[in-house]
Formats: C-alpha cells, structure tokens, sequence
C-alpha cells in the first residue's frame, strides 16, 4: 500500500521531472513558471502531512498514556529550520490541525491570534537552537520514569525497541541551573540549561518533573517516547525480580539505531488505531481560524456505548455516547463528553 509521504515524494519528483521536460523542448519561461506552481503544491501538501502527523502524534501519546494533559510534541518546520510547530495550550488528545501554531526559536508566536502557548515552550525552542539534528521533540511526565529521574538508579536498555536508551539518559536537576524552582521550565535559558544536560543522547530525565525525548521524525519521537515507558516499567521489573540483569550494550544498540525509520511499522499501527480512537470517541475536526476553538468536536453517536474505561474497567461511564471499538483497550477513560464515575 503506497503511504502518504510515498504519494508526495512521487507527486513532488513527477511535477519536477515535467517541468525540466518542458525546458528541454525550449519552453525554459513555462518550464520555470510550471516548477514554481507545482513546487508550491507540492510544499503545502508537504506542510498539510506534517500538521497531520503532529496532530496524529498528540494523539497517540495521550492514547498511550505517555502524555497527559500537561504534556507536549513539536516539529521542526519542514521549510523554515529557525521555526517550529506546537500545538496551543490544552490537551494533546483534544489537539486537531486548527490548533498548530508556529513558533520562533525565542518561544515566540508567529500568529498567535489570542491562543494560549504553552508555558514550557522553552523546552523546545532551546533544544532546536543547539541540536540541529533534531525534527521532533516530545516533553512527558510519564509516571515510570520518574523513579529513575529522582533516584540513583540509571535507566538502562532492556530491549531492542528502546535500543537509545544504552546510549546513556542524563538527568537534568533542575535545581543545579536555577536554585529553588517550581520545577518548570519557564523561560529559554532554563531551556538552555535542560537542552545542556540533554547534549546528544536521544532522551533525558528531569528530576521530579518527567522527560524529553527527541529524534529526527514525528515518527521516531512517538515511538521512541513510548518505547522509553515500556522499557522503564520493564527495567524496575527486572530489578525487583533480584537477580542479575543482561542489559543491552552501547555496540548492540548502534547497530540497532543505524535505521533512520526504526519505528515505522509500529507508526502506521499506531496512527491507525488512533484514528480508530477518535471515531470510537465521536470526534472530528473542526474548520475554521481556530481561534478560541476547543479543538475536537464530541458527536453522539445517537446510541450508549461503552467508553475505554468500560471496556477495560468495567465502570459505568455517565453520559457517554460513543460507540465501542472491539479490542479497544486504554489505561484511563478520555472521552470528551463523559463525567467519570
């Protein structure tokens, strides 16, 4: 099955390939008008899939509970490398494309239109400026890897499917750059001071806060972002089983990242069973300026149904009006219309 960024390669090379075409048959002002009409299509659906993936992104990590409502994903702008996408302030599994908002690499906005920014945007901003590498940063408070942000204990790779993790998870201590905090990081040299102690490794733990992790896709971010869940719970099972632990070695694990699309199989599960999600939940896009908008729209399906929670818990969900997935299988409930029980 041709993907959609297979289908905007194969267009982009097309409109190229015929507009040279025409400069060969002596038409070299046509030709040069055809490439500038064909090249701007081209970079709007360009544009257009990278809003998509990051709204997809959102999404599936709030579905997989490495997000919460506080948490965030960014992009690097796919034609402007000094700027980036961030969704505004609210939850990431109510984020839909009319809620992308572009950034500077000082945290300004560039059309903010009266939207809330997140507050630690700096965290992004900051690790853009000095990691030119880097197209994608995901900042979480997952609840498995914050023992090993505030104990002694290292996170180490378990598995090959967290294989950057035996590259080494430095621990930013928010405390060594600025004393007594809230603990958040509210302006750019403490996103400085955080992209600092990230320096080259793909994740880094913030003491009693969560994590970034950073890679150079949307793809590769989400799924290194859940991976680091998996492999933490996995690690602190390991330990307390009290034996003796067979880690993943930093050799093992080059080898392992030397694929640039390591997550790329998994992406296309996860994006699908997001999609099926946001059906399963009633929600669909809302159009317009998207300003003051909530993002996703609730539609009752006009009969009761069984939200996540029902399904996997067995509690009643008052109120909720979407249909059941089957297999449909999540932590907590997060319908939007529904008042937990």
């Amino acid at each position: 099955m041709t993907t959609r960024r297979q289908f905007i390669v194969a267009c982009s090379s097309g409109a190229v390939a015929f507009a040279e075409s025409l400069s060969a048959l002596g038409q070299g002002g046509a030709a040069r008008g055809v490439r500038l009409r064909l090249a701007a299509s081209a970079g709007q659906a360009a544009a257009d899939t990278l809003v998509e993936d990051l709204v997809a992104g959102n999404r599936i990590l709030a579905m997989e509970g490495v997000l919460d409502a506080m948490g965030h994903i960014s992009v690097r702008h796919g034609t402007r490398p000094d700027h980036f996408l961030l969704a505004r302030s609210m939850a990431p599994e109510l984020v839909t494309a009319a809620d992308i908002m572009e950034y500077d690499l000082d945290g300004n906005a560039i059309d903010a239109r009266d939207r809330t920014s997140y507050l630690e945007r700096f965290i992004h901003s900051e690790i853009y400026r000095v990691r030119p590498d880097v197209r994608a940063v995901v900042h979480c408070h997952t609840a498995s890897l914050i023992p090993f942000a505030d104990s002694d204990v290292p996170l180490r790779a378990m598995y090959h499917m967290a294989a950057f993790v035996a590259e080494g998870v430095p621990v930013f201590d928010i405390r060594k750059a600025a004393g007594l905090t809230d603990l958040l990081v509210r302006d750019a040299p403490l996103g400085k001071a955080l992209a600092k102690s990230l320096g080259q490794k793909s994740a880094a733990l913030m003491r009693g806060h969560g994590a970034v992790v950073v890679a150079a896709s949307i793809p590769n971010v989400v799924g290194r972002s859940i991976y680091l869940d998996v492999n933490a719970r996995a690690q602190a099972q390991a330990i307390a089983l009290g034996g003796k632990i067979t880690y993943v070695e930093a050799d093992e694990a080059k080898l392992r990242m030397s694929d640039t699309n390591e997550y790329s199989r998994a992406w296309g599960s996860l994006e699908a069973q997001g999609s099926a999600v946001s059906t399963t939940y009633g929600i669909r896009e809302r159009t317009g300026s998207g300003v003051g908008q909530r993002g996703p729209e609730a539609v009752g399906s006009g009969k009761a149904g069984g939200c996540a929670a029902q399904i996997r818990r067995g509690s009643r969900c008052r109120g909720c009006e979407s249909q059941q997935v089957a297999g449909l299988s999540r932590r907590v409930c997060r319908c939007p219309r529904h008042a937990r029980s």
